[in-house]
């Protein structure tokens, strides 16, 4: 997914990906965000999330590193924090092409009880979702996983976030002489 540079609003380092959603619902903005996580920023992880608002409402998730798009996307940018956050704003029409692929297209309350597990803001953020974005074919179903569970399935994730810290104790340890 590319977008074109939008016109910076924002930036810094959140320890909770929320603060990005709370911050683009206040100020009803049209653009996206930028999540790069500690992983990226620390151990050369790659990818960045990526969100898109339409009016301070999500519309679109998508993950450059795993080039994942919708449920999927958010699932890859729930990892621990802190991110860096920037916030962007661009034109609707800018936008209209992404926010028309379905693929990459989020329910508005999903990423803010996936990525912040804040059952408020989802509520706030469904109250002024437009009509028709909040139907019935978008809510969360009881066997849908959690950004958690969904994390905890993927096996080659964790085998990976072992590698990192299995290598970095070994290289802190030799570094402390143990």
């Amino acid at each position: 997914m590319k977008l074109p540079q939008g016109r910076l609003v924002r930036r810094r380092v959140v320890s909770d990906p929320g603060t990005a959603l709370s911050n683009a619902l206040e100020t009803e903005l049209t653009g996206y965000a930028r999540l790069e996580s500690q992983d990226a920023l620390l151990l050369d992880a790659d990818g960045v999330g990526v969100l898109t608002f339409e009016d301070g409402v999500p519309v679109v998730a998508y993950h450059t590193g795993t080039d994942s798009g919708g449920r999927d996307a958010l699932a890859d940018i729930a990892v621990a924090g802190p991110y860096r956050l920037e916030l962007y704003e661009l034109a609707a029409d800018v936008l209209a092409d992404v926010h028309t692929t379905r693929e990459l297209r989020v329910p508005p309350e999903t990423p803010a009880e996936r990525l912040a597990s804040d059952p408020t803001l989802a509520e706030r953020t469904r109250e002024v979702a437009p009509d028709g974005r909040c139907d019935g074919a978008t809510t969360k179903t009881d066997d849908e996983p959690s950004a958690v569970e969904a994390f905890l399935d993927d096996e080659e994730k964790i085998a990976t976030i072992q590698e990192r810290a299995r290598a970095e104790a070994e290289e802190r340890a030799a570094e402390w002489d143990f």
